[in-house]
């Protein structure tokens, strides 16, 4: 007879905590205990947490070699003057960037913290919403599920508009979802500041805007909300909060709008559809992972052939179907109306734009009544979150080698622009004695070169209407700037064009930058330099 076969039951449970045990110990913590109603709060915190710190330690990882987004420098070029709006986009992700930067150095690994910190906000604000709508077992479950969900990892890694979007519309659906059930005038101002955030992020919120504002008609409970005074009193309150904004609109001739129509007006019918198909299809399959996985954890038994039946009939008390409804009318607008309305009006539909429109899905899905969520299923479900992410993490160095092996000559991506905003910067230091004022380029070259360079000068886009009020050509030309053109680039013929006009008496000069990363060369880029010396 085996030593194991002789211990109490007792001793064998307490040396190898069961798999149930776990899940019914995870399944505790979600719940948060009658005597500790804050414990469910603290575990999704921690879990949000510790999702952006590996996830940060896995992108700085997957990045090597590479400069960060220009999407990135833009904002932190944005968050150097705290302005009312910035030319294509109202003001709040510049400010985030301003404030996060005034408490981390300007580096690469901390861009990636700010991306994964805006998203574990977002995590926990869509836990809020879905106790609206769920129970904390369900809550829990639909914030592991987001994190499943490409866009809160491996495509997370880019902090710009969009993504800001992840906390100020899940805090706007919230605000809606209270203010809808409690009626009052308090709830009604929450609801309008938080629809001014969502404005002073991007002007796109309007979408979540307009998919709130039909919920709140079609609902069947629509008459207890209208005739409150919540929805009145969020519409005045909105209106208020946003008007220093649309003052500053007003003052440039509501530049961001032309912005707008210029870059996203399309004619070609065949390139409309293709577009709206293709970011159709780009969202649909982001959403497969967690929906998939989700599934899966919802079925699996441990160690057992037979799977759970994830469906069953009857009434279902951790649903608030009262709440449901508004969740289940949002998302199918905001995941229809954009691809229709781009069809419908001729417009040039990004893929990135939806970025920020689905994070609803998983809550939207698990309040269906029919779907029976048990304890062991979080446990499942959060085993394969964090397989997942750490399996990415151990693999991310041999994904990095064969990337850079493979495609470290392709395209603009390991282009060493961090290396030319130094060179650049000292150049500048040596001829002047001063700091780097301004930088004339198109995007992609002039936002890196604010961020890497230590003098950050002020970005100059040439033939721009929509300026980010961060410079003027007037100003750049008292002060000085330099101008760069890239041979190759598809404006580089309108690019020297400018410079010709503006930079007359420059000094040109041919820069060439190369980087070497894990032993291999990247691609050797040239660059034409304009420095215009500061009038006098």
């Amino acid at each position: 007879m085996s030593t194991a076969s002789i211990l109490p039951t007792a001793a064998r449970g307490k040396r190898f905590p069961s798999i149930r045990r776990l899940a019914a110990w995870l399944a505790a913590q979600a719940n948060g205990p009658t005597e500790a109603p804050i414990a469910g709060l603290w575990l999704v915190v921690g879990f949000a947490a510790v999702h952006a710190v590996l996830w940060t330690l896995i992108l700085v990882i997957l990045k090597t070699g590479q400069d960060v987004h220009m999407d990135v420098a833009e904002a932190f070029a944005w968050g150097q003057k705290f302005l009312l709006g910035y030319g294509k986009h109202p003001p709040l992700s510049g400010w985030v960037a301003g404030v996060w930067f005034m408490f981390f150095p300007i580096t690469d690994w901390a861009t990636y913290a700010l991306a994964m910190a805006t998203l574990a906000c977002g995590l926990v604000i869509c836990w809020l919403l879905a106790l609206r709508v769920v129970d904390h077992r369900r809550a829990f479950f639909v914030v592991v599920m987001l994190a499943l969900y490409p866009i809160f990892n491996f495509k997370g890694f880019k902090y710009n508009p969009d993504l800001l979007q992840l906390v100020t519309l899940p805090l706007m659906v919230l605000a809606y979802l209270d203010a809808f059930e409690k009626r009052s005038i308090k709830s009604g101002i929450w609801l309008g500041l938080a629809g001014a955030l969502a404005l002073m992020t991007k002007y796109w919120a309007v979408t979540m805007i307009g998919a709130i504002g039909i919920a709140a008609l079609i609902h069947p409970e629509r008459f207890k909300f209208l005739r409150s005074p919540a929805p009145w009193v969020a519409i005045v309150v909105l209106a208020i909060a946003m008007l220093p904004h649309l003052m500053w609109l007003k003052q440039v001739d509501f530049v961001p709008f032309t912005y707008a129509g210029d870059t996203y007006s399309l004619t070609d019918r065949a390139m409309i559809d293709d577009l709206a198909l293709g970011y159709v299809g780009h969202n649909l399959a982001l959403l497969a992972a967690p929906v998939i996985l989700g599934a899966i954890a919802l079925v699996w038994r441990p160690w057992r052939l037979t799977p759970f039946p994830a469906l069953a009939r009857g009434a279902n008390s951790g649903v608030n179907t009262f709440q449901a409804l508004n969740v289940w009318i949002i998302q199918a607008v905001v995941a229809i109306g954009p691809p229709l309305g781009a069809l419908a009006f001729h417009v040039y539909i990004k893929t990135d734009w939806g970025i920020p429109l689905f994070f609803l899905v998983p809550v939207a899905l698990i309040a269906i009544p029919a779907v029976r969520v048990r304890k062991i299923a979080l446990a499942n479900l959060t085993a394969t979150w964090l397989v997942i992410t750490l399996v990415v993490l151990a693999a991310s160095p041999k994904i990095v080698a064969y990337e850079l092996s493979e495609k470290r000559t392709a395209g603009a991506t390991y282009r060493a622009r961090s290396e030319l905003a130094r060179g650049l910067t000292e150049a500048w230091h040596t001829r002047f004695y001063s700091r780097w004022p301004v930088v004339a380029a198109y995007m992609d070259t002039g936002q890196p070169m604010t961020f890497y360079s230590a003098d950050h000068p002020a970005p100059l886009t040439p033939n721009e209407p929509w300026s980010s009020g961060l410079t003027s050509l007037e100003e750049a030309k008292r002060s000085g700037f330099i101008g760069i053109c890239e041979p190759g680039h598809w404006k580089f013929e309108e690019c020297e064009a400018w410079m010709k006009a503006h930079a007359a008496n420059a000094e040109r000069m041919v820069m060439t930058t190369r980087r070497f990363f894990l032993g291999m060369p990247g691609p050797a880029t040239a660059w034409n330099i304009y420095i215009v010396p500061p009038a006098k």
